[in-house]
């Protein structure tokens, strides 16, 4: 650790985990009915051993490196081996494509890309830049003397969030591993734990929330074979997984599944388990006393969720009902929140003493403020502490405009109560503005239709309603369910297949619109033949509003 800051470095974070724990299994992955796992100690060796291979081809301290495959143990050894050389590691989602994989490699000046078996396409588009695929015979022996420091750059992570055009957050190693440790604060891990590697590694919620916070305790990872919900709970099962991390999608899908199955059981069966379910709930707001886990523990197993002791949500906001109904169902179920700019984590609900409406308290060490507040409280977010990046790479004036002197602008519109929870209301980007000038947010809409299993995906967004006066009306955008979909037009001619699907659809926003304030209501829908492009961790890319429709 550097006398100059309180934090460690994430290569110092990883040796304390192999000192202390070094026969513990650090990665594991099921291929089939055969389960492979890496101790502590064999993977620090495999990743000085990348660490020598990175040194040998030139690699230099503070010099980046472009990491980009699917979830393995070797995209964890090679991001190990980049920090171990003093590298920065730029990791790529593997799902852009082989045009986009080039520019940012080029974008973070990267010396060296480092990639799977489904990356050939980006090797042969490389001008200048060497690669070695995770297949590539690792040096026998290694002698690391690379030092790096705590202020030092650990990874650039670009991110175009759900609009548009990339930027490069520089995350420094102080930045990982504060947000790393003050997360534990309001989250008790151990190293009995085993985390759920099941969202991209290369997005910052993942990286950090899940890997990174394994190893600060010497907890085991386990690789998700498919992003499929049958697959995601029998690796839960068989890999006795107990913290699941994933997102607001897979949760509404796990929940849907869960009640259904009861559902099916009959009238009498479906109305005790919902009274069951609510007095747990009171039970466990009132006394911090979880029931529910044992109450209704043969629909757990059966679903592969006995093990799970934490879900986390994060990546976007979740319904407030959906929260409240898996912490009812006995799961310890809490939220998060965060930007790729902090690290990601800025605040988290507490197992214990969470707030259905609240995406968690702000950590411990994180100033929060709100700027331009209107008459409820509501403005947007501001926050200081050593999780906030050091600015976007090579681009002066796009980290002008969201840091000064040292306070990020989240661009996230929401309020404050007097525990320090965070309550979101909308983005400023955003922003409709109604008839009768009041603010709309979007996302508020749009969590109102989570708990409505036949809505795939929604989009809300303003649309020109007065032209002169520069008013907006709310626009929804709707791809239903394709499941839903065939049981409206079951039995009808083709030609009466749409209204069946326009009449279902409009029901549903009415019965949302009944829920929401006036000047929130939808004005129109759309239905949507095909589903809006998504980012990786399952949110709808935002479009501009429409002004001529």
């Amino acid at each position: 650790m550097s006398p100059t800051s309180p934090w460690p470095t994430l290569g110092e974070l990883f040796e304390k985990s192999v000192r202390t724990f070094p026969d513990r299994p650090f990665l594991s992955t099921h291929i089939g009915s055969e389960k492979k796992i890496l101790s502590y100690a064999e993977a620090r060796v495999l990743s000085l051993r990348w660490a020598a291979l990175f040194i040998s081809l030139g690699i230099r301290r503070g010099q980046s490196i472009a990491l980009r495959g699917k979830n393995s143990p070797s995209w964890v050894l090679a991001f190990l081996g980049c920090v171990q050389a003093g590298a920065v590691v730029v990791p790529l989602d593997a799902q852009i494509s082989d045009a986009d994989a080039v520019k940012l490699s080029i974008a973070g000046e990267c010396r060296l890309f480092v990639h799977d078996s489904e990356s050939s396409g980006v090797v042969s588009l490389l001008d200048g830049i060497p690669s070695v695929s995770f297949d590539t015979e690792l040096p026998p022996e290694y002698e690391i003397t690379v030092a790096t420091a705590p202020h030092d750059i650990a990874a650039i992570l670009f991110t175009s969030g759900t609009t548009g055009h990339p930027k490069g957050a520089m995350l420094t190693h102080e930045n990982f591993t504060s947000d790393c440790l003050l997360a534990q604060q309001l989250l008790s891990i151990s190293a009995e734990d085993v985390f759920y590697a099941l969202l991209p590694l290369h997005h910052a919620y993942t990286l950090l929330a899940v890997f990174l916070e394994a190893v600060s305790v010497g907890a085991s990872l386990l690789f998700a074979e498919k992003l499929a919900v049958s697959a995601v709970l029998s690796d839960l099962k068989r890999g006795s997984v107990t913290m699941f991390l994933a997102v607001p999608l897979l949760f509404n899908k796990l929940l849907d599944g869960l009640l259904q199955a009861v559902r099916k059981k009959g009238l009498v069966v479906w109305l005790s388990l919902r009274a069951l379910m609510k007095l747990s709930g009171i039970v466990k707001k009132t006394t911090g006393h979880n029931p529910g886990r044992k109450w209704f523990r043969s629909v757990l197993e059966q679903a592969g969720l006995a093990s799970v002791r934490v879900c986390i949500s994060g990546g976007g906001p979740l319904a407030p009902q959906v929260f409240r109904r898996l912490n009812e169902l006995g799961l310890d179920f809490v939220q998060g929140y965060g930007l790729t700019e902090t690290s990601p984590i800025l605040a988290l609900n507490p197992v214990v003493k969470y707030k259905e409406s609240s995406v968690g308290r702000i950590l411990p060490g994180v100033e929060a403020r709100l700027r331009d507040t209107d008459a409820q409280g509501q403005g947007e977010l501001v926050v200081k502490g050593p999780m906030v990046m050091k600015g976007y790479f090579r681009d002066p004036e796009a980290t002008a405009a969201v840091l000064q002197d040292g306070w990020l602008r989240t661009g996230d519109v929401g309020r404050l109560d007097d525990e320090n929870y965070l309550y979101l209301t909308g983005r400023v980007k955003s922003l409709i503005v109604s008839e009768g000038g009041k603010n709309v947010y979007p996302e508020e809409i749009e969590y109102a239709f989570q708990i409505h299993a036949e809505i795939e995906q929604i989009l809300v967004r303003g649309w020109l309603k007065n032209p002169e006066k520069r008013t907006e009306g709310i626009e929804a955008l709707i791809y239903p369910n394709p499941d839903s979909v065939r049981f409206w037009v079951q039995g009808k001619p083709a030609d009466d297949a749409q209204a069946a699907i326009h009449e279902a659809v409009g029901n549903i926003v009415a019965q949302v619109n009944r829920t929401l304030l006036p000047y929130q209501k939808i004005d129109r829908f759309t239905l949507l033949e095909s589903p809006l492009e998504m980012t990786t961790t399952r949110k709808v890319r935002r479009l501009a509003p429409d002004s001529h429709l």
